[in-house]
């Protein structure tokens, strides 16, 4: 039976003489004096707390004379100081001198002195998908359910040593911080766009025009010339560094070294560019009935009636806290257009469902389901506005609304209260791109020059793109994330195809069933969702019941907080 302290007993199953347990006792006392001389005063203070038996004496016994009971409770003694020794002054390796901790990496705990470095500002253009994510925006006071984006963001910037905010826990106090969209729960983004100020690789000059070191002492000979930095080539590898902290969602796609002056990722934006993905048929179809299909010719119709400068405040949800009065925004462009190629599932061909009434004017004998967006160009957009915009144009397109409902809901004289329709869902939604003209141009084209991942970093004259296509490269890992969700698809689709195809295929109604006949039964309604919801019967949007106006609803909220009575005596305007 072992007697020995359990550390101990892993070294005493090999040892089983005496001599050569004092060999390891004698092993042990020097280990523990090369521990002490590199600690310094930690011998000290840990001879301070442990047991007078346990500090190794100035002149060793010959242990070659104890007993093997006394041999055994020496070591668990030594074993016990030098773990002490190890908490205390951490293990240092030969040629990373300072850094306690394993060989060549350095101590998390290490002051990071920012005055030590330059910066700059820059622009990052972001991707991420948003179903993890409480939108993108962090409040600092409000505790939600799952992390944000912004959040992330943050976290990877300021463990890379790129930011130094001067304030509490997440925040960009000092960073010149600045964000294009604020995009909602569950909704994601392709073309994100931030301003921040950065760590740069620039080096910082050594002497000014006085003479003078940067320590302030003066010097008598002239700092040696410098190198041209080159703000592209010799600068910190941004992107890399970024997507190597981000979660696999969360992805930085490029940065802009040259932000004009002044520029901020929101007011510089002049336009947002949306994309709302959906199929055809939009939900599961059945036999002989047109449920499931869109009219996407009814639905182009109505999209194209949104173009120009409109008053949306039938199309959004109202925040009484911002006191929003201009309900105006421009629409550059707004279409149904098809994403392809789309995959097919076998069982939509079959003569007993609707799909080649409803192709578009595409080819009858096309692959379904397809794929469509709702695409959208902006300037600016409200609160929930393209939800609301592409609620609508379901409608439209399952029938229940003529495309005409677009121009009555935009006509504010007509309609100054929104009808109570519930909005489309969030997951389908994509911030696509975010675009920054220069002033004056009607056109509207990109000005900022972006650099994208892996460009200008390559091999044998850009033949090899590591950062780009290499094994840890942006594509590689995002092939990884789509490759398994493809793979969930194809598996989904093949069981849907099978599902179908084995069973009867009896109609369950009337594909000619006119207006009439489809308002005395109860409707499935789709917004943008995995599957349609069963409805009741239909209510037309215009026989709705209606909102508040927005000036009942801001004056309410302005009542509630004081704002009026701040408002009397000047203090701010809320126009």
């Amino acid at each position: 039976m072992r007697i020995c302290h359990p550390p101990a007993c892993r070294h005493l199953s090999a040892l089983h003489n005496p001599p050569s347990f004092a060999r390891f006792v004698e092993l042990m006392e020097r280990k523990i004096d090369t521990k002490e001389q590199e600690a310094g005063e930690a011998a000290s203070t840990s001879a301070s707390f442990l047991p007078s038996a346990t500090i190794t004496p100035p002149h060793p016994p010959d242990y070659g004379t104890w007993p093997h009971a006394r041999l055994v409770a020496r070591i668990s003694e030594l074993e016990f100081q030098v773990s002490t020794l190890t908490l205390t002054t951490g293990t240092r390796k030969p040629g990373n001198p300072g850094n306690p901790g394993k060989p060549g990496k350095p101590s998390s705990q290490r002051r990071f002195d920012p005055s030590r470095y330059s910066s700059r500002l820059v622009a990052l253009k972001l991707a991420y998908l948003g179903q993890r994510y409480n939108g993108f925006e962090h409040h600092a006071n409000s505790r939600t359910p799952l992390p944000t984006v912004e959040e992330e963001l943050w976290k990877a910037l300021w463990k890379a040593r790129l930011i130094f905010p001067t304030g509490e826990g997440v925040n960009w106090e000092g960073c010149e911080y600045s964000k294009c969209g604020r995009t909602d729960k569950g909704v994601s983004a392709f073309g994100q766009v931030i301003g921040v100020r950065v760590r740069s690789n620039r080096p910082l000059e050594a002497v000014d025009e006085e003479g003078a070191s940067s320590d302030g002492s003066a010097t008598s000979e002239p700092a040696a010339p410098t190198p041209p930095f080159d703000p592209v080539a010799d600068e910190l590898p941004y992107t890399q560094m970024l997507n190597r902290l981000l979660p696999a969602d969360i992805r930085v796609l490029a940065w802009c070294p040259s932000p004009p002056a002044n520029f901020s990722a929101r007011f510089s934006c002049r336009e947002r560019r949306y994309r709302y993905f959906f199929t055809q048929p939009a939900y599961s179809p059945v036999p002989g009935s047109p449920e499931g299909w869109l009219d996407i010719t009814a639905m182009r119709d109505g999209a194209r009636r949104f173009e120009g400068l409109h008053d949306f405040r039938n199309f959004c949800k109202v925040d009484a806290a911002k006191q929003i009065s201009n309900f105006e925004r421009r629409i550059f462009h707004s279409d149904i257009e098809e994403v392809k190629p789309s995959a097919g599932l076998a069982f939509l061909w079959r003569p007993e469902f609707s799909g080649k009434h409803y192709t578009g004017g595409g080819n009858a004998d096309d692959v379904f389901p397809k794929v469509y967006t709702f695409t959208l160009h902006g300037s600016a957009f409200l609160w929930h506005q393209v939800r609301h915009m592409v609620a609508v144009l379901f409608l439209v397109g399952q029938g229940l609304e003529a495309p005409s409902v677009v121009s009555e809901l935009l006509d504010v004289e007509r309609s100054p209260c929104r009808p109570l329709y519930e909005m489309a869902t969030d997951a389908p939604l994509v911030l696509w791109d975010c675009i920054f003209p220069r002033d004056g141009d009607a056109e509207r084209k990109e000005s900022l020059e972006w650099i994208y991942v892996g460009e200008g970093e390559s091999q044998n004259g850009g033949a090899v793109n590591y950062a780009r296509y290499g094994h840890t490269g942006i594509v590689e890992l995002m092939w990884k994330y789509w490759r398994k969700r493809k793979m969930d698809e194809v598996l989904a689709g093949s069981l849907l195809d099978l599902v179908v195809l084995q069973g009867p295929h009896a109609p369950v109604g009337r594909f000619g069933d006119g207006p009439e006949e489809v308002a005395k039964r109860t409707r499935k309604i789709f917004d943008g969702g995995d599957a349609a919801s069963l409805k009741g019967l239909y209510v037309p949007i215009m026989k709705k019941p209606r909102m508040e106006s927005v000036e009942v609803i801001n004056a309410r909220y302005a009542e509630k907080k004081g704002l009026n009575k701040i408002k009397d005596d000047g203090n701010i305007n809320l126009g």
